[in-house]
């Protein structure tokens, strides 16, 4: 398939109620694992990939290394791959979309873009993070691929009391996110059956569960709309803590 078809397919395997899969990878070498696993599809955790190089979060990897590690993965596979880009590596819509082209470049069929504003504090307001979307999707038109672009709210996991209080300016968001070219609403942190499917059924928009916390059950995500499960850095976590595990039996 093309980048352009492999983007195509990854969208049509957003079905709200029978959510696609991601058990988020963190190089090539996991890519590989996850996709002879059967896996329909692939996406990395930021979390994750930056761990793995000894770096924090919160783009601590360099962007040129990040892209170099994205490009190994999706050389290293047929299926579709959608990058965890957090905040773009730019405030301004300009240099966001010439790192988003680089994404796309790099064979990319989708990405996560958070609203928080990463080494800063709070979220960028709704009219901000809209024109950083539109460049988005500008860069991608120009590309020529229809980037999965999963615009995701940090809400939920910057408040974990009250979360019920956070619905309606979630919802704000998801319809502002969506006018502006979004394809996919992600809630991390959200692990409440009954928010997760009251923003379902409001969301014009595929919703993204992240499968952490009170969250671990896919058939509850099922059950509560979700078009899209993944697992963010759990699983780069298990398989770090197994390793030790079996590192300290022979010390």
């Amino acid at each position: 398939m093309s980048q352009a078809d492999k983007a195509r397919r990854f969208k049509a395997l957003h079905i709200p109620g029978n959510p696609v899969v991601l058990y988020n990878i963190w190089d090539a070498g996991s890519a590989k694992t996850v996709a002879s696993a059967g896996a329909a599809a692939l996406a990395t955790g930021s979390w994750s990939v930056a761990a793995a190089q000894g770096y924090g979060d919160g783009q601590a990897i360099p962007l040129d290394f990040a892209l170099q590690i994205i490009a190994r993965i999706t050389q290293s596979t047929e299926l579709p791959v959608s990058v965890d880009f957090e905040g773009g590596y730019a405030t301004d819509p300009a240099e966001l979309a010439a790192n988003v082209t680089r994404v796309i470049a790099a064979g990319a069929i989708g990405i996560n873009f958070e609203d928080q504003i990463v080494g800063g504090t709070g979220l960028h307001p709704i009219t901000d993070q809209v024109q950083r979307l539109k460049a988005i999707r500008q860069a991608a038109d120009a590309a020529g691929v229809p980037l999965f672009i999963n615009a995701r709210t940090d809400l939920f996991l910057k408040t974990q009391t009250n979360q019920a209080a956070l619905v309606a300016e979630a919802l704000a968001r998801q319809t502002a996110y969506a006018e502006a070219g979004a394809d996919g609403f992600f809630i991390p942190g959200l692990g409440d059956e009954a928010l997760i499917a009251e923003i379902c059924q409001a969301s014009s928009l595929p919703v993204n569960v992240m499968m952490l916390g009170s969250l671990t059950s896919l058939s509850t995500a099922a059950r509560a709309g979700a078009a899209r499960a993944s697992f963010g850095p759990g699983p780069y976590r298990v398989a770090q803590e197994d390793l030790k595990a079996r590192a300290a039996k022979l010390f």
